[in-house]
């Protein structure tokens, strides 16, 4: 007899529908890669590139979660202190929930994740993961904002404005206090509890917020460098378009939509950075461009699932 308890449960396909939805976009996109291109071309872009350039951009990518890990570990070291090798483990999942799930729904795995492996409330994880994010969107816009200046007249003025918004972050972080003191007076008395949560996941000081902001713009900068490099042993050229295309494709990664595994969405994104960079927009090239654009989004997404088996290789005894 079924009790209410199995009734009430979800169905197994309820339960697991986005992974479902993941591994139907990725079949999906494996067919179309092979009707376009041909899953042997892509291979021997791979062969002609060779196997030391390849696995060199494979280890620096991981090593750019190392970075990130370190960010959160120094983020929270009173909660983490000791215990990087869970830390890392807990951003190697996240980071595969992200790329893998649609519309950036990983994201809720990092606060649960906190919340469950060091005692994070979640309001606080939230908002430190929510202050980060933001973080990484004005590293890359800043640096895509390098090729807008470069080649424009008038180029003081042009640099004047960049790092007026380069140092936007830090102006703002300034401003915290007045603006968390003016909410506190203005919201209901019953939401300062979860004020004062939103206030913990902020950096307490300045040299904090100095320290997550320069792992930040250290970790883009070298992600998109490595991608860059990758792109333009691949043929695409000039190298200002391989780094527009490398740009692209990272800030497709943190807007708030993106297709299950990044399907289309990183390899598109790619094409369009490096058309707008000085891609040549002939069938040839866009070809070229095509073929190297998702050799490089699986390039990611190796880069992820090594960088998570590494850390469950390296988890720490109990």
């Amino acid at each position: 007899m079924n009790s209410d308890w199995q009734f009430g449960r979800p169905s197994w396909i309820a339960r697991n529908r986005m992974a479902l939805i993941s591994l139907a976009a990725v079949a999906a996109y494996a067919t179309f890669v092979e009707w376009i291109w041909g899953w042997l071309n892509l291979v021997r872009q791979w062969s002609e590139v060779g196997p030391a350039p390849v696995l060199s951009a494979l280890a620096l990518l991981v090593a750019t979660y190392l970075v990130r890990c370190y960010r959160i570990y120094d983020y929270f070291p009173d909660e983490t202190a000791g215990r990087f090798l869970t830390l890392l483990r807990l951003t190697q999942i996240h980071n595969l929930l992200n790329i893998m799930l649609p519309f950036r729904a990983g994201e809720t795995s990092f606060p649960l994740l906190m919340r469950s492996e060091f005692g994070v409330p979640l309001i606080r994880s939230t908002s430190a993961l929510f202050f980060m994010r933001l973080l990484d969107l004005h590293a890359l816009l800043i640096v895509a904002a390098i090729g807008l200046v470069i080649g424009r007249s008038q180029q003081a003025a042009w640099w004047v404005a960049w790092l007026s918004a380069f140092i936007s972050p830090l102006v703002f972080f300034l401003l915290k206090t007045r603006v968390l003191a003016v909410a506190r007076r203005v919201a209901p008395a019953r939401l300062a509890p979860y004020l004062a949560e939103v206030e913990a996941g902020l950096p307490d000081h300045v040299s904090a917020f100095l320290r997550a902001w320069a792992m930040t713009l250290l970790n883009w900068a070298v992600k998109v460098v490595i991608l860059a490099w990758v792109l333009a042993i691949m043929g695409v050229a000039p190298f200002a378009a391989s780094f527009g295309g490398a740009l692209g494709g990272e800030l497709s990664s943190v807007l708030p939509v993106h297709a299950p595994a990044g399907v289309g969405t990183y390899a598109a994104a790619i094409v369009a950075g490096a058309v707008s960079f000085g891609a040549a927009g002939d069938p040839a090239t866009l070809g070229v461009l095509g073929r190297a654009s998702v050799n490089a989004h699986l390039l990611v997404i190796v880069s992820a699932a090594a960088g998570t088996l590494l850390s469950l290789v390296l988890k720490p005894k109990n």
